[in-house]
């Protein structure tokens, strides 16, 4: 029973983002009966989401084969890492700090296999290697009152915001491998947000900095109408 309600609520929240998305206005997308149905899915969402419960590991042969996992990105081309990329971490934090990739690779490396899910119906799953969010959160020293953290990229600018305890879920990872190997620059190299917790578009790719906020600051699908907190 317990995996069946865990089926149905999954696919409910999926239909609601679906469509949440394809019924949006673009030019109001907080507004009307899609601004009523955001405020509800939000209350409904966080009342749902537990800060522990794990999405299920799966095993290797699950694995979406190479080449079938789904790729996107803003740009026109698959955006490529600057020379001189870093990750800047700031905002309500004691410690802001900018890191490198190497920096990044030393720190405690968490791994999980789990089942990606997209707005748009599709799945798929990989293995992915990188720093959980709660560790840097630890290392900037992150502010009790920041309870929202911004994801900037540099694929056209696109962010996201997420909710604190969704970003700070044991399964939200900034990752820097993918099945085993480092992230692919058509997957978000060379750095990218993961988590168990969120649809896809809310996974940040080509990320340059993380912010801790007071405040959500919506994101780039979000403000075109999508549901800002996207739980799956």
């Amino acid at each position: 029973m317990r995996d069946a309600r865990r089926f149905t609520r999954r696919s409910w929240l999926l239909g609601a983002a679906a469509l949440t998305a394809s019924a949006c206005d673009s030019a109001r997308p907080h507004a009307g009966f899609l601004g009523a149905m955001e405020r509800f899915n939000l209350r409904f969402q966080r009342a749902l989401f537990d800060p522990e419960r794990l999405a299920p590991e799966l095993p290797v042969e699950a694995v979406t084969p190479p080449g079938a996992f789904p790729q996107y990105h803003i740009s026109n081309t698959v955006p490529l890492m600057p020379a001189s990329w870093t990750l800047q971490i700031g905002g309500l934090v004691e410690r802001p700090m900018v890191l490198t990739l190497e920096e990044l690779r030393l720190m405690p490396r968490t791994e999980y296999r789990i089942r990606h899910h997209c707005v748009e119906g599709w799945s798929a799953v990989a293995s992915w290697q990188g720093v959980a969010l709660r560790e840097l959160a630890r290392a900037v020293g992150a502010d009790p009152r920041a309870g929202y953290i911004e994801f900037r990229s540099f694929d056209e600018g696109y962010w996201s915001s997420w909710d604190a305890p969704s970003a700070l879920h044991p399964q939200t990872i900034l990752a820097y491998g993918m099945n085993g190997m480092p992230l692919a620059p058509e997957h978000g190299a060379p750095l990218r947000l993961y988590s168990g917790v969120k649809l896809g578009y809310k996974m940040v790719k080509y990320l340059t900095a993380v912010n801790f906020l007071p405040e959500p600051s919506g994101g780039y699908w979000e403000d075109r109408g999508y549901e800002w907190f996207a739980g799956v």
